[in-house]
């Protein structure tokens, strides 16, 4: 498989998917900042309906709110995971001293790169819990019914998925290109 520090932007730009989730703080305003910042990096960027949903894996947390957001980028992925951790860290995310899995004031994976399979220590694309989290499959499947996995060609609208705890809000988060 291709390392991801290999995986460059086509020339017109790759169309990447992002998931976004926070459950410490003010939610709704972290994930607009997040937005904000991201659509820096996109050209016609797009967001899902924002979600509340209960945590997974660690069950003793705050519910979160999630969204997936899409757009062309020009950056590398792995440059686009950097400036991620990079939003992470500035909206109060400190990876060193919490918890796998436990609660965050923001969360940000990149989902999809184009149609790009690779993996390497820091990034695996496509992700690969795309297929076990409502929290993610049902806001990727709001901006496209149509996605497929890169690797398997299954259409993620195919992969039965639990989506009893996901309730989509009255939150917005509006997109705004600067």
């Amino acid at each position: 498989m291709t390392s991801c520090s290999d995986t460059a932007a086509d020339q017109n730009g790759t169309v990447v998917y992002l998931a976004l989730g926070a459950n410490l703080g003010d939610r709704s305003r972290t994930l607009r900042c997040a937005v904000e910042r991201l659509c820096c990096f996109l050209d016609d960027p797009k967001c899902s309906s924002v979600y509340e949903t209960a945590p997974m894996y660690v069950l003793d947390q705050p519910l979160f709110l999630n969204l997936v957001m899409t757009g062309v980028t020009r950056e590398p992925a792995v440059e686009l995971l950097r400036i991620a951790h990079e939003i992470e860290r500035d909206l109060g995310r400190n990876r060193r001293s919490e918890r796998r899995n436990g609660p965050r004031p923001l969360d940000i994976d990149v989902l999809l790169y184009g149609r790009h399979v690779c993996s390497d220590t820091t990034l695996t694309l496509p992700h690969p819990r795309i297929g076990e989290r409502a929290f993610v499959l049902v806001p990727l499947l709001e901006l496209d019914s149509e996605l497929r996995d890169p690797v398997t060609t299954t259409r993620y609208a195919d992969i039965p998925v639990d989506r009893s705890g996901i309730f989509k809000t009255d939150t917005v988060v509006p997109v705004i290109k600067t």
